[in-house]
Protein backbone atom coordinates (compact mmCIF):
# COMPACT_ATOMS: atom_id res chain seq x y z
CA UNK A 1 0.00 0.00 0.00
CA UNK A 2 1.36 3.16 -1.18
CA UNK A 3 1.49 5.97 1.48
CA UNK A 4 -1.35 8.97 1.18
CA UNK A 5 -0.43 12.38 0.96
CA UNK A 6 -0.77 14.15 3.55
CA UNK A 7 -1.88 18.06 3.48
CA UNK A 8 -0.30 19.91 6.30
CA UNK A 9 -3.02 23.46 7.08
CA UNK A 10 -1.31 24.69 11.02
CA UNK A 11 -1.65 21.91 13.74
CA UNK A 12 -4.60 19.71 11.74
CA UNK A 13 -3.39 16.92 9.15
CA UNK A 14 -5.31 15.35 6.83
CA UNK A 15 -5.02 12.29 4.46
CA UNK A 16 -6.71 10.17 1.68
CA UNK A 17 -8.63 7.21 3.46
CA UNK A 18 -7.28 4.20 2.40
CA UNK A 19 -11.34 3.08 1.49
CA UNK A 20 -14.21 4.47 0.33
CA UNK A 21 -16.81 3.41 2.56
CA UNK A 22 -17.29 2.48 5.75
CA UNK A 23 -20.06 0.58 7.73
CA UNK A 24 -20.53 0.61 11.52
CA UNK A 25 -22.20 -1.93 13.11
CA UNK A 26 -23.40 -1.53 16.44
CA UNK A 27 -22.30 -4.13 19.54
CA UNK A 28 -24.88 -3.74 22.01
CA UNK A 29 -27.73 -4.14 19.38
CA UNK A 30 -25.75 -7.08 17.77
CA UNK A 31 -25.41 -8.48 21.44
CA UNK A 32 -28.93 -8.26 22.95
CA UNK A 33 -29.61 -10.44 19.35
CA UNK A 34 -27.82 -13.03 20.26
CA UNK A 35 -25.57 -12.97 16.90
CA UNK A 36 -22.44 -11.02 18.20
CA UNK A 37 -20.83 -8.06 16.46
CA UNK A 38 -18.03 -9.99 15.18
CA UNK A 39 -20.16 -12.42 13.33
CA UNK A 40 -22.36 -9.67 11.80
CA UNK A 41 -19.10 -8.12 10.90
CA UNK A 42 -17.32 -11.36 9.65
CA UNK A 43 -20.59 -12.11 7.24
CA UNK A 44 -20.78 -8.60 6.05
CA UNK A 45 -16.71 -8.78 5.26
CA UNK A 46 -17.29 -12.19 3.60
CA UNK A 47 -20.32 -11.08 1.36
CA UNK A 48 -17.89 -7.97 0.26
CA UNK A 49 -15.29 -10.22 -1.08
CA UNK A 50 -17.81 -12.44 -2.67
CA UNK A 51 -19.34 -9.43 -4.06
CA UNK A 52 -17.51 -6.93 -6.07
CA UNK A 53 -18.93 -3.76 -6.09
CA UNK A 54 -15.65 -1.79 -7.30
CA UNK A 55 -14.95 -0.24 -3.50
CA UNK A 56 -13.23 -0.81 -0.64
CA UNK A 57 -15.38 -0.96 2.56
CA UNK A 58 -14.07 -0.87 5.72
CA UNK A 59 -16.70 -2.63 8.18
CA UNK A 60 -16.35 -1.99 12.44
CA UNK A 61 -18.00 -2.62 15.52
CA UNK A 62 -18.88 0.46 17.22
CA UNK A 63 -20.39 1.06 20.64
CA UNK A 64 -24.10 1.88 21.19
CA UNK A 65 -25.20 4.11 18.24
CA UNK A 66 -28.18 5.58 20.97
CA UNK A 67 -31.39 4.05 18.85
CA UNK A 68 -31.81 0.72 20.51
CA UNK A 69 -34.35 -1.00 18.34
CA UNK A 70 -36.09 -3.88 19.89
CA UNK A 71 -35.22 -7.43 17.93
CA UNK A 72 -32.93 -5.57 15.19
CA UNK A 73 -29.23 -4.50 14.68
CA UNK A 74 -28.51 -1.26 14.38
CA UNK A 75 -26.27 -0.17 11.65
CA UNK A 76 -24.72 2.97 9.96
CA UNK A 77 -22.84 4.14 7.02
CA UNK A 78 -21.20 7.19 5.65
CA UNK A 79 -24.38 7.87 3.50
CA UNK A 80 -26.90 7.21 5.74
CA UNK A 81 -25.24 9.33 8.81
CA UNK A 82 -24.84 12.20 6.02
CA UNK A 83 -28.87 11.99 5.49
CA UNK A 84 -29.38 11.71 9.13
CA UNK A 85 -30.11 8.22 9.03
CA UNK A 86 -29.60 4.79 10.76
CA UNK A 87 -30.33 1.64 9.23
CA UNK A 88 -32.28 -0.85 11.19
CA UNK A 89 -31.81 -4.36 9.64
CA UNK A 90 -33.79 -7.70 11.11
CA UNK A 91 -30.77 -9.75 12.28
CA UNK A 92 -32.28 -12.92 10.72
CA UNK A 93 -31.63 -11.66 6.76
CA UNK A 94 -28.30 -13.08 5.23
CA UNK A 95 -25.10 -10.87 5.02
CA UNK A 96 -25.38 -10.52 1.28
CA UNK A 97 -29.12 -9.16 1.71
CA UNK A 98 -27.80 -6.72 4.45
CA UNK A 99 -25.13 -5.24 2.47
CA UNK A 100 -27.76 -4.68 -0.64
CA UNK A 101 -29.56 -2.70 2.06
CA UNK A 102 -26.55 -0.98 3.14
CA UNK A 103 -24.97 -0.10 0.18
CA UNK A 104 -27.24 -0.33 -2.71
CA UNK A 105 -25.23 -1.07 -6.17
CA UNK A 106 -23.87 2.10 -8.33
CA UNK A 107 -25.51 3.16 -10.81
CA UNK A 108 -22.67 5.37 -12.04
CA UNK A 109 -21.01 2.65 -13.92
CA UNK A 110 -21.60 1.26 -17.33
Amino acid sequence: MSKAPVTKRGPVKAAAAPFAEIVMVCAKCAKRQGVGAKAVRGGLKRALKADRRGRKVRVVETGCLGLCPKRSLTLATTGSLGAGRLVVIDPSLEPAAMLDALLPARTDRP
